[in-house]
């Protein structure tokens, strides 16, 4: 396999959900893509597959869309599908009305559109529906009936060992029945140049030549010879797609040229081809034996996929002397361009190529093990140094080269006709895969130490000065001259080498390019055409000059990294022959991409599905919703999932999309490749979803919309509203009554509580008084008593002084009249009741009320014993009181015997205690 291949884009049974084979494919004019599976019928559109079973569990053998209808054909039944408001197909017999007529076992394998009417087809009669009134009518054969064709308006069919046929007014009659037709299988009839064209199974084609059947000549005749055809369609650019039983996909143009074969060896999952169909973008599909595929025929892109592995991963490229050239991990390979050979490989380049680079006249190839200078199918090493990145020129020097190696940098010369080794500029011992001459010196970038500004000698011999700036600096950055500037890029962006400066300044326009988020590879390439190419994640990007506008014009292939399949940081750009066409490097061959010829048609988004989910938050098919009116939902129902889609059929150009929730979520969303998305309990509102799409940089035409409404629960309805205002009046009046009640209640209830607490204090007040005046009263009292027992001790000191004084005058040896008149006056002393009249007075003031409840209780009392009674009360014993009366001891004690009488208290009371207690 030496060609280059468009994209093929392939679905297996386990991406479909279904069986194996595939008999038939159709599309609607809204590009959905409907096929005959062996389960059911197949529904695609560009993001989901959908298994609509067979209305009677049988194998569907065709499917053809008509309008909004998709007919289908299967055992013992035929009739058509069509999409309701939900987006849901509904199937619709036409067979059931003619049941008991339909032959036994019989599979309708055909369908075609005739206007008017619709035909089906099974191996032994042919049904017309007449789509106006609904009648259907049959031929019969006794023979079998491989398929229906159509040309123009009229049905040819062929009636296998009889001919071919054709149906005018509802009858058959016989065109062709010569040896070439009668036998071999027709795959499929073509009208060319008003001529009748005819495929057979075995034979190839034939055409009808003035009535008559001949050969026609192919450039494919020798391929079909050795195999077996199944099914064929002529394309709308007049050439031919046929596919085989074991061979694959045969494509030739309308001369019977061939333009290239598609089998399992060039990425196409299964070699046996049931069915063919182009749709409205011009992508061929095939329904395989095992699988479903699709060709994008008109692709810019091309694929050499080598898949067997042998030429490995593609480093570097280059056109050289009519002849196409591949470095790659293995060694060194080349073809003739155009040609149809498988590349082959170059004795003695065997291991990695690092570049190969076309200067005057040569090709120069760097290698792991050195230099090679390529000349047609051999090589010679010029420069046996361990790791050779790349070559360049250096100016005013044509007879020199510069190349930069594993450990430096190296200088070749042209001798003697020859290129040789020159010498290694000593004094730099860096890897040097990316160098530029720029001004007097040579930068060369290291991803892991920075950029190297070195300034050599006149001989190139010795660097004399090395400069490292190591602020900018990363991994898999790169650097080159492009149009007299000096870029250097990396994750941070592109930035351009200021002289003045001597510094690198951040290019503006250029580092739109990269972001944290795209950035691959900082690896830039200056192709012959002076365009500029850069990688990015999504895109590959390419800077070409902007003419008159003196501002570069940035293009972008939205080819996303994993798509392309690159060799990060070792990506390779070359130019074809054809203008704007360019060979790019995978990890496992190659692709080209035709610059000039790419574009996005427009195209549209849909919503394809809404879903409300259950009383379980579940989304189900069972809950689908019109997309094309406007919901309206309970307060409950606010759970949605919303499907949408772009039937765009590319393999290396996905829809990318973007949405809003008007309501809720007013910002777009990020792009993303999911095309759904699901929202859960969303409050009451006014909702407009919105959906966008874009491929590449171009937008879809439209935005998808579906408007919503979720109503408020029903205790938050407007009448709610209106009855909660009301219940709030009336609340808020109540509540202010009751609160106007209660805090009357609360008013009584403190003032009854600061009455209590006044007349609780007053009555403290008042005790505190009284415990004052008792205090006062007893502070008197004992000062009373202090003072009557200071008095009562007194007389009894001065009268116990007087009659110590009155004994000594008596035993005195004085004279008696001397003495007697000094003792008469001590008499009249001790005799004065001046004593008892201040002791009385004292006594009253301290215990004022006995006196009075004594002479109360014992009116018979006399002054003495009153006297005797208050003397007690102060509890002074009989020598005490003795002073008092002027007498002795024994006379108290008789004075108080005499007392208890008068008292009348028995042996046993106590004299003291009693006047005590009174």
């Amino acid at each position: 396999m030496s060609q280059e291949l468009p994209p093929i884009q392939n679905f297996t049974p386990t991406d479909y959900n279904s069986e194996s084979q595939n008999w038939a494919i159709s599309q609607t004019p809204d590009k959905i893509i409907y096929v005959a599976n062996n389960t059911g019928l197949l529904e695609f559109d560009g993001s989901r597959w959908t298994l609509h079973p067979s209305p009677n569990e049988s194998i569907i053998r065709s499917v053809k869309v008509v309008d909004n209808r998709i007919y289908t054909g299967c055992y013992m039944e035929f009739g058509f599908w069509e999409k309701g408001n939900l987006g849901v197909l509904t199937y619709h017999s036409l067979s059931d009305s003619i049941k008991e007529d339909l032959l036994k076992d019989e599979e309708f394998w055909g369908i075609l559109d005739m206007g008017q009417w619709m035909v089906f087809q099974s191996h032994n009669r042919i049904y017309t529906y007449n789509i106006t009134d609904g009648t259907i009518n049959n031929i019969n054969s006794d023979v079998f009936v491989p398929k229906v064709f159509k040309i123009g308006r009229t049905v040819f069919f062929q009636k296998m060992g009889q001919g071919i046929f054709q149906i005018r007014n509802g009858e058959e009659f016989l065109v062709y029945d010569d040896e070439m037709v009668r036998n071999d299988e027709i795959i499929n009839i073509f009208e060319k140049e008003q001529e009748i064209l005819i495929l057979t199974r075995n034979n190839g084609f034939f055409r009808t030549n003035n009535g008559s059947i001949e050969k026609w000549d192919t450039g494919v005749d020798s391929l079909l010879s050795e195999i077996s055809l199944y099914s064929a369609l002529e394309l709308k650019n007049g050439n031919y797609a046929l596919g085989t039983i074991s061979h694959g996909l045969i494509l030739m143009d309308n001369n019977g040229s061939l333009l290239t074969t598609l089998d399992q060896g060039s990425e196409l999952q299964n070699n046996t081809v049931l069915s063919l169909f182009e749709d409205i973008d011009n992508n061929i599909w095939l329904g395989l034996d095992v699988g479903i595929s699709y060709v994008n025929v008109g692709s810019p892109f091309h694929v050499y996929p080598d898949s067997g592995g042998l030429v490995g991963g593609v480093y570097a490229s280059a056109i050289f002397e009519k002849n196409l050239y591949l470095g790659t991990n293995q060694g060194l390979y080349f073809k003739e361009l155009g040609g149809d050979r498988e590349f082959s490989f170059i004795e003695g380049t065997g291991g990695q190529v690092w570049s190969l680079t076309v200067l005057d006249g040569n090709l120069f190839c760097g290698h792991h093990t050195g230099t090679f200078r390529v000349i047609n199918d051999k090589v010679e090493k010029i420069a046996d140094v361990q790791g050779t990145w790349t070559v360049g020129k250096i100016d005013d020097m044509p007879n020199l080269l510069l190349q930069g190696n594993y450990d430096g940098l190296y200088v070749l010369e042209f001798l003697n006709g020859a290129w040789r080794l020159k010498n290694k500029i000593n004094g730099f011992d860096h890897s040097a895969r990316y160098f530029e001459l720029y001004g007097d010196n040579i930068f060369v970038n290291h991803e892991y130490k920075g950029v190297f500004k070195i300034e050599v000698n006149k001989d190139l011999s010795e660097a004399i000065e090395v400069k490292n700036d190591t602020v900018i600096r990363g991994s898999n950055s790169g650097i080159i001259k492009y149009k007299d500037n000096l870029l250097y890029a990396y994750k941070k962006g592109v930035f351009k080498y200021d002289s003045g400066k001597n510094a690198f300044i951040k290019d503006s326009l250029m580092s739109t390019l990269y972001t944290e988020e795209e950035y691959v590879s900082g690896k830039m390439i200056v192709d012959s055409r002076q365009r500029l190419w850069l990688f990015s994640n999504s895109n590959i990007n390419f800077v070409s000059d902007g003419g008159l506008a003196n501002t570069p014009i940035i293009s972008r292939i939205p080819l996303t990294e994993d798509m392309r399949n690159g060799i990060i940081g070792y990506e390779s750009v070359t130019p074809m022959q054809e203008e704007g066409r360019y060979l790019i490097g995978a990890r496992s061959g190659y692709f080209t991409v035709d610059t000039d010829n790419f574009g996005i048609n427009d195209f549209n988004v849909g919503i394809r599905t809404v879903k409300k989910a259950d009383r379980n938050q579940s989304v189900s098919e069972n809950n689908l919703l019109d997309s094309h009116q406007k919901g309206d939902f309970k307060s409950e129902e606010n759970s949605f999932e919303i499907a949408y889609n772009v039937p765009y059929y590319n393999k290396y150009l996905r829809p990318l999309y973007q949405y809003q929730l008007i309501g809720i979520y007013p910002n777009w969303s990020k792009w993303s490749e999911e095309p759904f998305v699901s929202f859960e309990n969303l409050p009451p509102g006014d909702y407009t979803f919105n959906v966008r799409a874009k491929i590449g940089d171009k937008v879809s035409n439209n935005v998808a919309s579906y408007e919503f409404k979720i109503a408020k629960p029903w205790y938050r309805s407007n009448l709610f509203l209106i009855l909660y205002v009301i219940g709030a009046i009336l609340g808020s009046i109540a509540i202010h009554g009751s609160y106007r009640q209660y805090y009357h209640k609360r008013q009584q209830k403190l003032i009854e509580e600061n009455q209590r607490e006044m007349a609780l204090a007053k009555a403290q007040n008042e005790k505190e008084i009284i415990r004052i005046k008792n205090e006062q009263l007893q502070e008197e009292f004992r000062s009373k008593s202090n003072e009557l027992a200071a008095s009562t001790m007194s007389i009894i000191k001065k009268n116990e002084l007087l009659s110590s004084i009155k004994q000594q005058l008596i035993s005195s040896e004085e004279d008696k009249n001397t003495v007697k008149p000094i003792i008469e006056i001590i008499d009249k002393s001790l005799d004065r009741n001046d004593d008892w009249e201040f002791f009385k007075e004292a006594f009253n003031n301290a215990d004022r009320k006995f006196l009075k409840k004594l002479k109360k209780a014992h009116p018979e009392l006399s002054p003495n014993d009153i006297k005797l009674c208050a003397y007690l009360r102060l509890n002074l014993s009989s020598k005490e009181i003795a002073p008092m009366f002027n007498i002795s001891p024994r006379s108290v004690e008789i004075k108080r015997y005499r007392l208890r009488k008068k008292m009348n208290l028995t042996q046993d009371d106590n004299l003291v205690d009693y006047i005590l207690k009174l």
